[in-house]
């Protein structure tokens, strides 16, 4: 999840040139091209193993990289500059248990720098952008699973969702469907069904492995006959 710098508003939030990744000699991202627009939520879908975490950790600036470029807001990955406005949610939600919802909310406003005055009403804000507003006073313990995710998403503006379940293309606003380290489709929901003429993701994904399969060998066939 991602905040605009104050001052600042960048058109794209994420912007990836030519990333390549090698790791114990062997290429997981063999060099990537994307771009993620300011204020969507983007989906990062793919089997396990196609280099969805390794384009997250390069993202955030966690990852050695063999190639190419990756900003965030405008800055290189892993900028100080970015520090108080780039999180990284892993599936075990970032809140305190023991503290309740505003509370939690109310320390990472302050985390991130929000004035002190205005922290009651960022608080009251994103309560209800996540529809939390009936659990404000609730201890986050006690919440479901989905509503401590909630939590910990609540001060997003940008978010880069990354899962192998592809029913989850219909909350996204724009789609990146990744297999071996490359991307297959960057397109929304509607563009992508359209484009593949599938009913729904999971079909498209499949429809689209078999296009990228199908042009490899083709690639292939020529290389040999040239020789």
């Amino acid at each position: 999840m991602m905040n605009s710098i104050p001052g600042e508003s960048p058109q794209t939030a994420i912007r990836v040139d030519g990333l390549r990744v090698v790791r114990g000699g062997r290429v997981i991202i063999p060099g990537l091209d994307l771009e993620v627009p300011a204020g969507q939520v983007a989906g990062l879908l793919g089997p396990s193993g196609c280099g969805k975490s390794t384009l997250m950790r390069s993202i955030v600036g966690v990852q050695k990289v063999a190639g190419g470029e990756v900003t965030v807001l405008g800055r290189p990955a892993g900028s100080s500059a970015l520090r108080t406005r780039v999180g990284y949610l892993t599936q075990a939600p970032s809140i305190y248990p023991d503290l309740t919802v505003e509370e939690n909310l109310g320390y990472f406003a302050a985390v991130i720098g929000t004035p002190r005055r205005g922290v009651a009403d960022e608080v009251a804000r994103v309560l209800d952008l996540v529809s939390l507003t009936d659990h404000a006073t609730a201890r986050a313990g006690a919440l479901s699973g989905g509503q401590e995710s909630r939590v910990s998403l609540a001060d997003g503006v940008t978010l880069l969702v990354s899962s192998h379940v592809m029913d989850e293309a219909v909350r996204c606003d724009r789609l990146l469907l990744m297999r071996a380290g490359e991307l297959l489709a960057d397109d929304t929901l509607d563009g992508v069904l359209a484009a593949t003429g599938a009913a729904d993701v999971e079909q498209a994904f499949l429809t689209l492995v078999d296009r990228a399969e199908e042009q490899a060998r083709q690639a292939s066939s020529s290389s040999e006959v040239s020789a």
